[in-house]
């Protein structure tokens, strides 16, 4: 084998990126659209396999884009397609390019290079027992699945990138990782995203039909059975603030997935009927921020937390789950923001009520603490992931000893 010159690695070698989306839309989408931004940058023609991308990005000259279907909205064959086509062109490039860099995300495609990690399978295993009984089967083979790809395809990394310490912690304790080869490294901030000011809070709040008088509680995520967000808490806490004379404010849940009717009707039965509102998907996430007073995450798993991280950025108050990545960026003067254990929603109630009165001051604390993570921006973390690549230089591996990881996988 023949070590790679760093210097040939940082002018010469292409990248190939295998990820589920290369988007604005979602956190992980976001994380590897900025990381593909950046080797643009630097020159490297990058090889993208992906199930959607960013139009305008699609058209770089140096992009070479593998889109990858999802059969009758099957995100289970989706995945499975997205990992055959990303191990084809992992192959055909690095037998092309022996110093070419590949970066997959967990078990998404088992090639022994680079792992992005943003989700640890192994790490909660989420129940659907209110789930009608073809989905919950569906959900255990999923899962199981998901876990064995995700053994396979980070024991044969040789570098691992994970999204925060938490998840850092729990690629080496449960799954056994070298601890040598996994660095945490945090998610970037949009530079434009400060902290709202009066008339752009104003504005968002017309749009909104939301009185000025009123405060505002956001929560931003996906709405599954599986209730990994905490909306089940929220809401339980929310039917309870409602029937107290002080409570004032009102809720917006921004979101979509297969459980959403369902929460819709429930509330729509409710006596806090009147007090929440549904929006389903939106891409409107930057003026629900401009105009929100409180975002509420209480998820039971959560490696990162983007949408806490977002509010953050534009001096909004969090109210997150301690178990999320995110919170061990939280600084001692937010502290009262983190939430022990995401089923109390008792002690929810008591956090909402300790912000409520001092609204504007848990703002002004929140907004010292956006001008730190606004400083770290998205092309820092992808500078930083680039780094770590080059400066751990591997030696080539054989394309027969990367078959092996892959036959014993597909």
């Amino acid at each position: 084998m023949k070590s790679i010159s760093r210097t040939r690695i940082k002018k010469n070698a292409p990248w190939v990126i295998v990820a589920g989306g290369v988007n604005r839309l979602g956190g992980t989408d976001k994380a590897n659209l900025a990381l593909v931004e950046y080797l643009l940058e630097h020159d490297h023609c990058v090889h993208v396999v992906t199930h959607r991308i960013d139009e305008g990005l699609a058209q770089h000259p140096n992009i070479c884009v593998e889109m990858v279907p999802v059969p009758g909205r099957s995100w289970f064959v989706g995945e499975r397609l997205l990992s055959l086509r990303g191990c084809q062109v992992a192959e055909r490039v690095t037998l092309q390019y022996p110093e070419a860099r590949v970066v997959v995300n967990g078990g998404n495609c088992p090639w022994g290079d680079i792992n992005w990690v943003h989700r640890v399978h192994h790490a909660w295993a989420p129940k659907t027992d209110e789930a009608p009984w073809i989905h919950r089967l569906k959900h255990r083979m999923a899962i199981a699945s998901a876990k064995r790809r995700e053994l396979y395809g980070l024991r044969a990394a040789r570098l691992i990138i994970a999204n925060s310490e938490l998840t850092q912690r729990h690629l080496i304790e449960l799954l056994g990782i070298p601890s040598r080869i996994v660095h945490a490294v945090h998610l970037g901030s949009e530079s434009e995203w400060t902290p709202q000011t009066p008339a752009e809070w104003a504005t968002a709040r017309q749009r909104l039909d939301q009185p000025a008088d009123r405060p505002l509680v956001l929560f931003v995520g996906a709405i599954g059975y599986d209730k990994n967000k905490g909306l089940d808490t929220l809401l339980r806490a929310w039917s309870q603030l409602c029937l107290q004379p002080e409570w004032d404010a009102d809720l917006v849940v921004a979101g979509d997935g297969r459980a959403l009717p369902q929460w819709r009707s429930l509330a729509a039965k409710s006596d806090f009927s009147d007090r929440v509102r549904f929006l389903g998907f939106t891409e409107k996430v930057p003026d629900l921020l401009a105009a929100a007073d409180l975002l509420v995450s209480p998820v039971r798993y959560e490696s990162y937390g983007l949408n806490v991280h977002e509010a953050l950025c534009r001096g909004v108050p969090a109210i997150v789950s301690a178990r999320a990545g995110v919170a061990e960026r939280y600084p001692s003067c937010l502290r009262d923001l983190l939430l022990p254990d995401p089923e109390d929603s008792d002690d929810l109630i008591r956090r909402m009520l300790m912000w409520r009165p001092g609204l504007q001051n848990w703002r002004k604390r929140v907004c010292e603490f956006s001008k730190e993570l606004q400083a770290y921006t998205w092309r820092d973390m992808a500078e930083r992931i680039y780094n770590l690549a080059i400066h751990s230089a591997p030696e080539i591996r054989e394309v027969s000893e990367l078959r092996g990881v892959v036959g014993r996988t597909r």
